[in-house]
């Protein structure tokens, strides 16, 4: 979708939790952002981090600024920007996103339109589309003696269930050898292995985030040498085990599942005024 709406009037504020992982935020956060501009040239793309933690750390270790979202929303309104998407990366609408939501709803009257997108994982469609790109990503190792095992990050919101109905989904669609788990919630690492040792005569494992951005969890959690790691627990169940630090940003397929989200917003904000 191209519009020809004036750019200094019209912004679009990429909303992330962010990481501390420089290569990774550019191969994933930044690639989104690239991918939005390309595809609507009428509007500006702005950056915002949900995490003060990690903005303060960028800003302590690399002198790079990040604004949070209340900076960004208070820079669109000094810039009169009249209207504003914001479109959070966040995979669920779990207590991050909620926050993004309610401080969308609290700025509503500063602008002439505010729209906020919906999570990646959003819809039965967004659902189909995702698996269809994590699938196709991990062909080469779906050859019936490895496990493919992905790690989300889990929630203590209820929007926590999409991880099941994301598995349920696999199971439908004939992807018997996919297994999700979580870092901080269900199912846990203990679960994930129990389903995998019950789920086939599997010699191997292959471990790849089921996250936006390859940051902490990816690299230490799932892939770290620590007794307590992903890999270290599967090797000691006795899998050959190979770990993929590549977020879900990183896959063109992906990144435009957000741009269509987007485009919703956009077209919403165009008809309304």
């Amino acid at each position: 979708m191209s519009t020809t709406v004036d750019q200094t009037k019209n912004a679009i504020l990429v909303v992330s939790f962010g990481t501390s992982y420089n290569d990774s935020r550019e191969k994933t956060i930044g690639a989104i952002e690239q991918e939005i501009a390309a595809a609507f040239p009428g509007w500006s793309v702005r950056r915002a981090f949900t995490s003060r933690m990690i903005i303060q750390k960028l800003k302590e270790r690399d002198g790079y600024h990040v604004d949070t979202i209340e900076e960004a929303l208070d820079c669109a309104v000094k810039d009169g920007i009249q209207r504003l998407i914001l479109q959070p990366t966040h995979l669920m609408d779990g207590n991050e996103y909620m926050k993004v939501a309610e401080m969308a709803d609290a700025w509503q009257t500063k602008f002439e339109c505010l729209a906020i997108g919906v999570p990646l994982l959003y819809s039965e469609s967004d659902i189909q589309s995702v698996i269809q790109v994590i699938t196709e990503d991990t062909k080469s190792f779906n050859d019936g003696q490895t496990a493919i095992c992905l790690m989300g990050h889990g929630s203590d919101a209820d929007a926590n269930v999409i991880y099941s109905d994301f598995q349920q989904k696999l199971r439908e669609t004939s992807h018997r050898n996919y297994y999700i788990g979580t870092v901080e919630a269900d199912p846990t690492l203990e679960q994930l292995l129990e389903q995998v040792q019950s789920g086939g005569n599997y010699e191997k494992v292959l471990l790849q985030p089921l996250m936006v951005v390859a940051g902490d969890h990816a690299n230490n959690d799932m892939a770290g040498e620590e007794d307590d790691s992903w890999k270290s627990t599967f090797e000691k169940a006795g899998y050959d085990v190979t770990c993929i630090i590549k977020g879900l940003g990183e896959l063109a397929g992906i990144r435009r599942i957000y741009v269509r989200h987007v485009e919703d917003c956009i077209e919403s904000c165009l008809n309304e005024h």
